[in-house]
C-alpha cells in the first residue's frame, strides 16, 4: 500500500519505464494500460502532471467504474487493481500473460518513460519475440544482494537522479525496479548488478568497456589500453576520460579567456557512449563494448545490431530500447536527455563544430565511427588560439581596448583570404567540371576539408563570380561563370 514516504520518492524520481502520471481520466488512459501490458507491468498514478505536481482527483463510484472499463474494452482485457490514496487514484497494471494487447488507437508498449504505438511490423516481430527473456530483468538469485551492494555508488545515483532518501535504501532500489523479492529474500536482477555494484566480476565479466589507443590506422600497434570493470557509470565516464586524454585540442578565446575543445565535440562521444551501454546485446558473452581511438579516426562498437523492430529506415528517428530498465536507470541519472534522440544529437554536435558526418554500421555489431581532424589543422589551430591568448594579455597589460584587438584580427583573417591557395580554387573547379551535380559533402571530402571550411570557399568563389548553384540545394548542380585568377 502507498504511504507518504514513498509517494515522496515517487514524485522526486518522476515517471520511468514503470510509472506514468496522468492529470485526470482521459481516453488517452487505455494506451497506457496495454503499454505496461506489454512491457514489466507498472503504475498509473491519476491526479499528478507530468511535471509532479500533485493536483488530485475527486474519487467516485463512477470514476472507477470507468477505469475498469477502460481496462475491459482492452483486447485481451488489462488486469488493473485501483488503490486510492488521499486525493489520488493508482492503477495498478500487471505484466500481461497473452501479449500483444491493444486498445482502440493500437498496440503500445513501454519504452524508457514513453508509451509508444507499434507499427504492423513491430507488432509481428513483437510476436516472435515474445518470449525472450529481458536481460536486465533477469533476477540474481545466484548472488548475495549485501555482498554486492555499493552504497557510495548508490548515492552518486542518488545525487544525479536528484533523489533524496525519504525511504530506506531498499524501498528505493525495489521503486527503481532493480531490487526483488523471492523466495522472502532480497536479490538484484541484472540492472541492480551493472549499476549499483562495483564488482561486475565474475558474474558480468562481459560487460566491460575496454579502450584502446594504436598507432596508425589498423589494429596493429598498441600504445595504451584499459579495460573499466567498475558500475555502468562508472564505465561510461571513465571511457570518456580515456578520449579526452588521446585526442586533440584547440584554443578559442572569449572575453580574453581561453576555452578547450576537444576535435570531436564530447556530447557526441558521450552519446555514443552512453548508446553503446544502454543498447548493446548483453546475451552476448563473447565480446565488449570497444572504443578505439586510431590516427584518422575513432570508433565505439557494442555487440548486438539494431534491436528487433527497428529498421535501417526509421535508425535515428524511432526509439526502441533493447535494455529498458537500464535505459530507464541511465535517463533518470540525466545521461539520457529523452528516448531516441541520441542519434540526432551526436548529428548536430558534428555538424555545428564542423566536423565530418559520422558514419554508422549497423550489422551484428553497432558501430558508430567519428573521423578525426588531421594533427597539422589542430595544431595550426591551436597555435593560432595560443598567439591570440598572449595578444589578448598583453593588451589587458597595457590597457588597449578589445575593439583594437578585433581590428587586428579582422586585417590578419582579411591577409589570410587573399593568401588562401590557388589549388583549392582549382580542385574545386576541376571537381564541378567533371561532375557538376557533385555535392558538397563529395567536394569536403575530395579537396581535404571540413564542409564547414568547403562553404567558406564556396561562398567566396560565388561572391567573386566564378561559380554558381543552379536549382535545389539537393537536386541542383553547379555551373562555371568565369575561371579568374587570383591577383
Amino acid at each position: 500500500m502507498m504511504n507518504k514516504n514513498e509517494l515522496s520518492l515517487i514524485l522526486q524520481e518522476g515517471e520511468g519505464y514503470t510509472i506514468e502520471f496522468k492529470e485526470s481520466v482521459n481516453s488517452d488512459l487505455p494506451k497506457e494500460m496495454v503499454a505496461f501490458a506489454n512491457s514489466s507491468g507498472g503504475r498509473i498514478f491519476v491526479g499528478i502532471t507530468d511535471a509532479s505536481e500533485i493536483k488530485g482527483v475527486i474519487s467516485s463510484n463512477t470514476l472507477v467504474s470507468q477505469i475498469q472499463d477502460f481496462a475491459n474494452s482492452c483486447d485481451p482485457q488489462v488486469p488493473v487493481k485501483i488503490e486510492h490514496y488521499e486525493n489520488l487514484i493508482i492503477i495498478h497494471v500487471r505484466e500481461g500473460l497473452n501479449k500483444p494487447y491493444r486498445c482502440a488507437k493500437g498496440f503500445y508498449i513501454r519504452t524508457g518513460a514513453n508509451s509508444q504505438k507499434m507499427t504492423t511490423r513491430d507488432i509481428t516481430e513483437f510476436i516472435q519475440a515474445e518470449g525472450k527473456v529481458r536481460f536486465d530483468e533477469i533476477v540474481r538469485d545466484d548472488v548475495v544482494f549485501e555482498n554486492y551492494f555499493e552504497p557510495k555508488v548508490f548515492c552518486r545515483f542518488l545525487e544525479l537522479a536528484r533523489i533524496t532518501r525519504t525511504m530506506n535504501d531498499n524501498a528505493i532500489l525495489q521503486n527503481l525496479g532493480v531490487l526483488v523479492h523471492k523466495n522472502q529474500k532480497l536479490y538484484f536482477n541484472n540492472a541492480g548488478l551493472l549499476v549499483f555494484s562495483e564488482q561486475l566480476s565474475p558474474h558480468l565479466y562481459f560487460a566491460n568497456i575496454t579502450c584502446a589507443l594504436y598507432k596508425g590506422i589498423e589494429k596493429v600497434t598498441v600504445l595504451d589500453k584499459k579495460d573499466y570493470a567498475g558500475d555502468l557509470i562508472s564505465n561510461i565516464e571513465d571511457a570518456i576520460l580515456f578520449l579526452k586524454k588521446h585526442l586533440n585540442l584547440r584554443y578559442e578565446i572569449t572575453s580574453l579567456r581561453r576555452k578547450e575543445i576537444l576535435e570531436i565535440p564530447e556530447i557526441a562521444l558521450r552519446e555514443a557512449v552512453v548508446n553503446a551501454v544502454c543498447h548493446r546485446d548483453y546475451f552476448e558473452k563473447g565480446a565488449n563494448i570497444m572504443v578505439e581511438v586510431f590516427d584518422d579516426r575513432v570508433q565505439i562498437t557494442n555487440p548486438g545490431g539494431l534491436p528487433k523492430g527497428l529498421t535501417p529506415e526509421k535508425f535515428g528517428t524511432l526509439s526502441v530500447c533493447r535494455n529498458p530498465l537500464i535505459a530507464s536507470l541511465l535517463q533518470r541519472a540525466n545521461y539520457i536527455e529523452k528516448m531516441g534522440t541520441g542519434i540526432y544529437r551526436i548529428r548536430k554536435a558534428l555538424a555545428e563544430a564542423g566536423n565530418p558526418e559520422p558514419v554508422f554500421d549497423c550489422d551484428a555489431f553497432f558501430t558508430v565511427i567519428f573521423k578525426r581532424i588531421p594533427q597539422k589543422n589542430v595544431d595550426d589551430k591551436a597555435t593560432t588560439q595560443e598567439t591570440s591568448l598572449e595578444t589578448g594579455k598583453t593588451t589587458l597589460e597595457t590597457g588597449k581596448t578589445t575593439l583594437e584587438t578585433g581590428k587586428t584580427s579582422l586585417e590578419t583573417g582579411k591577409t589570410n583570404l587573399e593568401t588562401s591557395p590557388k589549388t583549392t580554387l582549382e580542385k574545386i573547379i576541376n571537381l564541378i567540371k567533371g561532375n557538376p551535380r557533385i555535392t558538397r559533402k563529395e567536394m569536403a571530402l575530395l579537396v581535404g576539408l571540413t564542409l564547414g571550411g568547403l562553404k567558406y570557399h564556396l561562398a567566396k568563389m560565388e561572391k567573386a563570380g566564378i561559380i554558381i548553384h543552379v536549382g535545389a540545394t539537393k537536386s541542383g548542380y553547379w555551373q562555371i561563370i568565369e575561371h579568374k585568377k587570383d591577383k
